[in-house]
């Protein structure tokens, strides 16, 4: 074997071969895409609502600006960025076409036609010319790519200058005591309600072992500036049970 195909990376908490996660998490997005709107508002109350919006207010869309939002799945982001910005331009990438598929029934859909493009595709291989977008969000899609540090080189590359990197993504209570709380919490009731609302159990026990895997808050800072970004900063969100992260292509 080559030493490429030697690598291994986790899915939740199983090790597996590098060259089969994308594969994998693309299972899981398509068993689940029918309910994944429903399942994120009872898995966060509807608080996942809030975070989304907290973004945008940080974000702050300009008129005219061109949005690329991976892992944009059902265009949740997308939809909110162009309710802010007249006349700006959104392309929702994903590598799930039945997340993308579910995002075209939306009723939103239909009002932003004429500015919203899906495409499906890889967030460490964008399908996308260099410098060719304002704005790139990624929500509560980073940790689940193979190689987080290939996907940022991509928001990176794909971003003009003086273009905008924002990460809404689960992320570390810095808290012990309210930490075991929250994760009694999801590894308990989530993959429960996944299977009483999807029928899928496994793919929400995925989920909740995938957030305990993602980099801590400065760990990921961290990655961000690596990647070249600078002003990089984050914000916590509930506590820490998300979190934002923002930085620039200078």
């Amino acid at each position: 074997m080559t030493e490429a195909s030697d690598k291994t990376t986790h899915f939740g908490n199983q090790t597996v071969p590098e060259a089969d996660k994308a594969g994998m998490v693309h299972g899981v997005f398509s068993r689940v895409a029918s309910k994944y709107d429903v399942m994120n508002d009872l898995m966060s109350l509807g608080i996942h609502r809030l975070w989304k919006d907290a973004m945008m207010d940080w974000l702050a869309p300009r008129p005219g600006q061109r949005l690329l939002d991976v892992a944009g799945g059902t265009g949740d982001v997308a939809f909110r960025f162009l309710a802010r910005a007249p006349g700006a331009t959104a392309v929702v990438c994903d590598l799930t076409e039945a997340m993308l598929i579910e995002g075209r029934k939306r009723a939103e859909a239909d009002q932003v036609a004429q500015s919203l493009d899906w495409v499906v595709g890889d967030a460490m291989a964008l399908p996308f010319p260099d410098a060719s977008f304002d704005v790139y969000t990624i929500s509560f899609g980073i940790r689940n790519v193979t190689r987080i540090a290939d996907a940022l080189a991509e928001a990176y590359r794909v971003l003009r200058p003086g273009g905008r990197l924002m990460v809404l993504e689960f992320s570390q209570i810095p808290n012990d005591l309210l930490q075991k709380v929250y994760d009694l919490y999801s590894f308990t009731l989530i993959p429960a309600m996944g299977q009483v609302v999807t029928g899928d159990r496994a793919s929400y026990q995925y989920l909740v072992e995938s957030i305990r895997k993602f980099p801590d808050q400065d760990r990921f800072l961290g990655m961000i500036r690596d990647a070249g970004f600078g002003q990089a900063k984050y914000r916590n969100l509930t506590m820490g049970v998300a979190a934002l992260h923002s930085g620039w292509k200078l």
